[in-house]
């Protein structure tokens, strides 16, 4: 007998394995010869005197690796920055590690190594961009007089104050020379083809990975504005206000423009998303037998309001059969935010999955819950994410611990960990955001 827990993972599991980049390239990739099509469109490479591979992001390794499959030989240098641990075996494109949510010294020193390589491009060579997720932290040059101490702490402020990824790269864009579309001014006049592995709910170009080679509209005042929502300009560090202030004057360059002539020579391509995962989450759960019910892939908020939200649906399902009859399968992804107020241990998807237990309370009718990051790491812990049922309080009960005390300390981790339920897959060389799958038996 396959239990619900087993399902539900086996649903994630798949849903993962489909949108890795070897599979991903494999479909949306094909080359014959000369003549490589990127979903549906035409490059022809005899055009191309030499062909360089450069990327950033957790699964920029991976994709680098399937690159090197279709392009073999015609790869005459390449690069990629990827997070610690997330690294791939490829033979022609070196791999960088470095830190990641927050940039590190190695990730300046690999980002300036990337940037020597493609300002030596000419308008004869072809520059492939591997983009994805975690790419905002991974490549970084910030603006001279901006200390990377400073930086550190600009990006802890924001990742934990609750703000969207918009609004957070509406900040990093203006605070680096790379974020904005800089970087596509940076290989310019080599031609740019963009191969883009979405972890941003719309898939808005200019906001994956901070949008290096995408036209930029934010500006100093938006990125401004942010700080001021989230009361942030008196914790700033006084380098970080300074420039952000002489920004708004004038001061300080601009990102990149859509009108800028550079984007005559760059193309960008969407290879995967949210949405191709939960596509085939759904045809697993169908496979085994449960009526799949996907709500969005642009689920955001508060963790915890998401949780309250997905509950009353799985109580509604339970109860009344509706909006989708038991045995069901209710999908969502997207990427939630926590407000960190507390001093404990987790991330995004450990504080929904223990927020929905909570909902769902100790004497809920059987279910299955798990919400978990695709990449594999969920904030700063070595787990993906969580998963709970309804026999989780009968550890909590032995173990006499009290759930509402860790949510609120932020310490989903430590109770996750302590009754059996956090989910830990290891980098999984992908990254679309989040999964969240709750099952309801028949």
């Amino acid at each position: 007998m396959v239990t619900l827990r087993d399902a539900a993972l086996d649903i994630v599991y798949q849903a993962v394995e489909a949108v890795k980049p070897a599979s991903l390239i494999r479909t949306r990739i094909k080359r014959r010869g000369n003549r490589l099509t990127i979903n549906g469109c035409l490059v022809d490479l005899s055009r191309y005197r030499r062909l360089w591979v450069v990327g950033f992001g957790k699964a920029s390794a991976y994709m680098a690796q399937a690159m090197e499959e279709v392009l073999g030989e015609r790869i005459d240098d390449g690069l990629v920055i990827v997070k610690y641990g997330h690294g791939a075996d490829c033979r022609r494109v070196r791999i960088r590690e470095a830190g990641h949510p927050v940039p590190d010294r190695n990730g300046l020193l690999a980002t300036e190594a990337l940037l020597r390589l493609v300002r030596s491009a000419g308008a004869g060579d072809l520059v492939f961009c591997l983009i994805s997720g975690g790419g905002s932290a991974l490549l970084e040059s910030p603006p001279e007089g901006i200390f990377l101490k400073e930086l550190q702490q600009t990006f802890r402020l924001l990742l934990d104050s609750g703000a969207t990824i918009e609004e957070i790269n509406a900040v990093r864009k203006h605070l680096s020379r790379v974020k904005g579309g800089q970087l596509a001014r940076d290989i310019f006049p080599a031609t740019c083809i963009s191969l883009i592995l979405s972890d941003v709910i719309g898939d808005p170009l200019e906001s994956i990975a901070s949008g290096p080679t995408a036209p930029d509209t934010t500006t100093f005042a938006q990125a401004w504005s942010v700080i001021q929502k989230y009361r942030l300009a008196q914790r700033l560090p006084d380098g970080v206000r300074e420039y952000l202030q002489r920004g708004i004057r004038g001061l300080a360059p601009e990102t990149v423009r859509p009108d800028d002539p550079v984007w005559e020579r760059v193309s960008n391509h969407i290879v995967g998303n949210n949405g191709f995962a939960l596509d085939k989450a759904a045809r697993v759960a169908r496979r085994l037998g449960f009526r799949p019910l996907l709500l969005s892939s642009r689920l955001q908020g508060e963790a915890r309001e998401v949780a309250r939200v997905l509950a009353a649906i799985l109580q509604e399902i339970q109860l009344r059969g509706r909006p989708v009859a038991p045995p069901a399968c209710l999908l969502a992804g997207g990427e939630t935010t926590v407000q960190v107020k507390g001093t404990g241990k987790g991330g995004r998807n450990q504080e929904l999955a223990l927020a929905l237990l909570l909902a769902m309370g100790p004497r809920a009718r059987p279910y299955a819950f798990v919400s978990c990051g695709t990449d594999g790491t969920d904030g700063p812990t070595d787990a993906a994410g969580g998963l709970v049922e309804p026999c989780c309080w009968k550890q909590i009960q032995i173990k006499d611990l009290d759930p509402q005390a860790f949510l609120q300390n932020n310490d989903a981790y430590h109770l996750l960990e302590q009754i059996g339920a956090l989910v830990k897959t290891g980098p999984t060389g992908t990254n679309v955001m989040d999964l969240m799958v709750g099952l309801v038996p028949g």
